[in-house]
């Protein structure tokens, strides 16, 4: 899940310095759009422009093909994010009104799976798992266009997309069975009905996190917007106003002057500030994002998780936690050690149906941090000790604590500033109403 981040303190200081240069503007034609409506209009585009950015990534050095699936190890994604505690496996599809694309899954049980599918928003357009599907045996479907004239087998059940292309997440619980979950993992394969006619990648700024693109965003514009339609309601002024946009900056080098300006003051400034202000919840230090996976009218929302945990599945299969402040507020920084106790009563467990985990990641590109160790995650199947008491304690620290079990320690990069992830998979009523929130981190003294 491509996740999310509640504080992004160092690419927000970045951005904010580059864009601390105030210029005096001259005025606007009176029907240009104002600043307020340019920054909306880029927070909209730029959703779309951080999933062109991973999908040129994926082909041009992830060694992605059209319609043929990745299957990778543990840790084999580049994305924000990662989760730690399945196989990927990973597919661009396309299909067209003549073609469709049959995904093989084999019998799973005892583990969680999932088979996800997004468009080019980042929305979650379908899961392939034993909530929707509950599996009698090894199962097919046909990912089709909606609309598409293709005759499937009999067995073969129809799954229609709303676009071309999608991105393909496939998910398998590694669990205490390593070698059995690699073997369920293959058994997920991918076959085309025919040849599809399928567009060129297209091409767009590059840009990095620490460095969002400017008034070149609208330059890309029609690329953008015709290559994939928005599936959600009410985007229609929105993508007409960046249309309108594009076009001035286009027609007018003092207009194209004026929005990248706006761009570097205001509309980025504003979106790295939402990052913290915006993203959800809090509580004890935990952010909660307010909307995952599907987005509805919150584009917001959308482009804020592409940012930072781009892929991100929807509420009902997982609930995500972003930690980068302490109970008391105060940055998480590996220089320090914290603890986070659960009480017997209220295990992560209880909440799950599948499994929970913690990573730690960085406040920048949102990476798995190394660590001498090599540990990147705790979950059920570390080797976790519980209190006299029941409870569970879990370290966050540089070196293991005196009197940490080892098993329940997480290292974390010394003197780095750093978020952590929590995961629930299978979330119960409790995490999917809100209600449930991990308990604060507490710096050790």
């Amino acid at each position: 899940m491509r996740p999310h981040a509640a504080l992004l303190s160092i690419t927000v200081a970045a951005l904010l310095s580059a864009c601390a240069h105030k210029q005096q503007a001259s005025a606007p034609p009176p029907d240009a759009a104002a600043d307020q409506e340019v920054a909306d209009a880029y927070v909209y585009l730029l959703g779309r422009l951080l999933v062109l950015r991973q999908e040129q990534i994926d082909f041009q050095k992830e060694g992605f093909r059209w319609n043929e699936m990745l299957h990778r190890d543990v840790g084999g994604v580049s994305w924000a994010n990662p989760n730690l505690d399945v196989l990927y496996s990973e597919a661009w599809i396309g299909v067209d009104e003549r073609t469709c694309m049959v995904f093989s899954v084999p019998l799973i049980k005892g583990r969680y799976y999932t088979v996800q599918f997004l468009n080019g928003w980042g929305e979650t357009v379908a899961n392939i798992n034993e909530r929707n599907y509950p599996q009698r045996g090894a199962a097919r479907y046909g990912l089709c266009l909606k609309g598409a004239s293709v005759q499937l087998q009999p067995d073969v059940r129809r799954i229609d997309l709303p676009g071309r292309t999608a991105r393909v997440l496939a998910r398998v619980e590694i669990g205490k069975n390593r070698k059995q979950a690699v073997q369920l993992q293959r058994q997920i394969q991918i076959r085309m009905t025919g040849t599809p006619n399928i567009a060129p990648v297209p091409v767009t700024p590059e840009f990095a996190n620490t460095r969002l693109p400017g008034v070149e965003a609208f330059d890309a514009a029609a690329v953008a917007l015709d290559s994939e339609p928005d599936i959600n309601p009410g985007m229609e002024p929105l993508q007409a106003r960046v249309r309108q946009i594009a076009a001035e900056v286009e027609a007018s080098p003092a207009q194209r002057e004026r929005v990248d300006r706006v761009i570097r003051d205001k509309a980025i400034p504003q979106f790295m500030q939402s990052m913290t202000t915006e993203i959800g919840t809090p509580r004890d230090g935990w952010t909660r994002p307010a909307v995952i996976g599907q987005y509805g009218s919150d584009y917001k929302a959308r482009t804020r998780v592409n940012f930072s945990g781009i892929w991100a599945n929807t509420a009902e299969e997982v609930v995500y936690f972003q930690g980068a402040t302490d109970g008391e507020g105060s940055r998480l920084n590996g220089a320090n050690a914290y603890t986070m106790t659960f009480p017997k009563a209220d295990l992560p467990a209880a909440h799950v149906r599948y499994f929970w985990s913690v990573i730690a990641v960085d406040t920048v590109n949102f990476h798995v941090m190394e660590n001498p160790r090599k540990r990147y995650l705790l979950n059920k199947e570390s080797r976790l000790q519980y209190g006299k008491d029941g409870s569970l304690t879990l370290y966050f620290a540089p070196t293991k604590p005196a009197g940490a079990p080892d098993g329940n320690w997480l290292p974390t990069p010394g003197g780095q500033d750093y978020h952590l992830t929590f995961r629930t998979y299978g979330p119960d009523a409790a995490l999917t109403g809100g209600n449930w929130y991990p308990p604060p981190l507490v710096r050790s003294r």
